[in-house]
């Protein structure tokens, strides 16, 4: 690779790693470790095509289509080297009502990996329908289906306890 196109990428990978590593949390609902593989995951992707990409209409959205995939592709692994524990590190606290984020998180979690990753492109990256379908290789009926549907599961997972949420 060039100095130039290195120092593009990595005023890129600089810029994009904030809004990148938020998608993947909300994808690894709350998983810190799993959102920081699957950003780097993403942006060493972006490294090896980075001459094609840098010439895409919009790198930024590429960069998300890919973080989508990755994910999906890590959900279908079936086996992985790695397992969990039952002691948590201690994070930093957000800033905002923990109580709702916290409860989402759980929500989130509940879902179906597709499921999870059509709300996180649709709600959270405020993605359109057809950029959603477009990033998971499905139909925008598809996506529709798939947002109704989960959105509908998340309502039931949250129950009566949403209203009091969002007041708090």
């Amino acid at each position: 690779m060039k100095a130039d196109d290195e120092r593009d990428y990595l005023e890129f990978a600089a810029a994009r790693a904030g809004a990148l590593y938020r998608s993947a949390s909300l994808l690894s609902v709350g998983d810190p470790h799993l959102a920081e593989d699957l950003v780097q995951e993403t942006l060493g992707r972006m490294y090896v095509h980075w001459r094609r990409v840098a010439g895409a209409d919009n790198p930024a959205a590429y960069a998300h289509t890919v973080l989508a995939r990755v994910f999906l592709s890590h959900r279908r692994r079936r086996s992985t080297a790695e397992h969990p524990t039952g002691q948590l590190p201690e994070g930093v606290a957000a800033e905002g009502d923990a109580t709702l984020r916290l409860t989402l998180l759980d929500a989130l979690a509940r879902l179906r990996p597709r499921d999870r990753a059509v709300l996180v492109l649709r709600y959270w990256e405020d993605r359109s329908i057809e950029e959603t379908a477009h990033t998971l290789r499905i139909s925008a009926g598809a996506v529709r289906t798939q947002s109704s549907r989960a959105l509908g599961r998340l309502r039931e997972v949250l129950g009566d306890s949403l209203p009091d949420l969002a007041r708090s």
